[in-house]
């Protein structure tokens, strides 16, 4: 990649050695948040596709609502699937298996609503079809990766502990020991920063839906006394500002109360706001997407610039054309952390058309599940974080 121009930005805030603090905070939901549903579903599909055929070009859409359950996109694939049955698996996966609620594994319908993938795309994408007969980027936009030497995982603490509490909450649940939580949930975590550095968490919001029978005292007890001195770890303290199911009340929860769509938890699946975001979402793509196999490389060479010494926080921006395989512009942001024109000789060397990323990350295999909750980044069994 040495033949792309790598640009550098320097924050013109951070001129200032003026002590500044400020209280930043991020948000998590849990895999039984509608939105997850959703994305959870349409992974499924995905991994089942990359298992038969990881040739597979797949931009899978749902949507759930009551006891309906929408799966609509362009596929082009060897395989043959049952999206129903896969659909049914992974909502059971979730939790959803209360015969009583509109939403739940065996009750729901499931429509269809699927083609083959365009062409005019497919021109632009195969290797053997596109300019330059290299695999051609699968849309034109662009897209962010970010790494900060805040937390060991390289990514914003806030975020790292939303997501902590969601999942906390859902270990309790397949416990088995607290009938009374249910799949769907939320989180939020305020951090209090002096100089760029995290000083203490401030606050800390939880909604979890729950079982008509269980008060609200009891749930406020365990999430403060249970789940935060477990999630937060080293984090918690007693001074904390705890608000736990604001409304009173959360029994009706899931799809069966809300809308959820693919997509929408691009933040939460990101960096808490931390960073930018190009506005792609990941969950239904298979790699040949950038919006999903780019974002995911940005985060590997962002990582690569902390772990390397180079800047203490970095982030990296890239742009595509549909069809072209060589990036528009790539450029490296280290915020005033680091030594910026060694970042961007040091990322000019990465190689950034998607036949190249998909290749080294090793993408062509059913691991998507694995990446719609709790984080597409920060875990460290993905291959971009290693």
């Amino acid at each position: 990649m040495a033949d792309i121009a790598v640009q550098t930005a320097v924050s013109s805030s951070l001129a200032s050695t003026k002590p500044v603090a400020h209280t930043f905070s991020s948000e998590s939901v849990s895999e039984g948040h509608p939105d997850k549903v959703c994305d959870y579903i349409a992974d499924s599909i995905l991994d089942a596709y990359m298992e038969q055929d990881p040739g597979s070009r797949v931009a899978c859409e749902v949507l759930c609502k009551h006891d309906t359950v929408v799966i609509g996109g362009e596929f082009r694939s060897q395989a043959q699937l049952d999206y129903e049955q896969i659909a049914r698996q992974a909502i059971r996966d979730i939790g959803y298996t209360d015969a009583s609620a509109a939403f739940n594994a065996d009750g729901v319908r499931v429509l269809q609503i699927v083609s083959n993938q365009s062409p005019d795309i497919s021109r632009g994408v195969d290797a053997d079809k596109s300019r330059g007969h290299e695999q051609g980027a699968g849309d034109q936009g662009i897209m962010f990766g970010y790494a900060t030497n805040e937390t060991a995982s390289l990514m914003p603490l806030p975020l790292m502990l939303a997501h902590a509490l969601t999942k906390a909450l859902a270990e309790d649940r397949r416990s088995g020991e607290y009938h009374w939580i249910c799949p769907d949930a939320k989180s939020q975590v305020s951090v209090l920063y002096e100089n760029g550095t995290p000083i203490a968490v401030t606050d800390v919001l939880v909604s979890t839906q729950h079982c008509a029978d269980i008060k609200r005292e009891v749930i406020a007890g365990h999430v403060q006394h249970a789940v935060a001195p477990r999630a937060l770890g080293t984090w918690f303290h007693s001074d904390i500002r705890f608000t736990v199911n604001p409304t009173g009340s959360f029994v009706l929860g899931g799809p069966s109360a809300d809308c959820g769509v693919t997509g929408r938890k691009i933040i939460a699946d990101t960096y808490g706001g931390a960073a930018r975001h190009g506005g792609g979402a990941f969950s239904g793509k298979d790699p040949s997407k950038v919006d999903r196999s780019a974002a995911y490389f940005c985060r590997y060479v962002a990582r690569q610039i902390v772990l390397n010494g180079l800047a203490t926080r970095a982030e990296i921006q890239v742009a595509y054309a549909i069809g072209m395989a060589k990036p528009m512009s790539v450029k490296v942001e280290t915020f005033g952390t680091g030594d910026d024109v060694a970042a961007a000789q040091f990322v000019s060397e990465f190689d950034f058309r998607p036949a190249a990323i998909i290749e080294r990350l090793d993408l062509l295999r059913p691991i998507y599940r694995r990446t719609t909750n709790y984080g597409h980044f920060g875990k460290p069994d993905l291959p971009w974080e290693q």
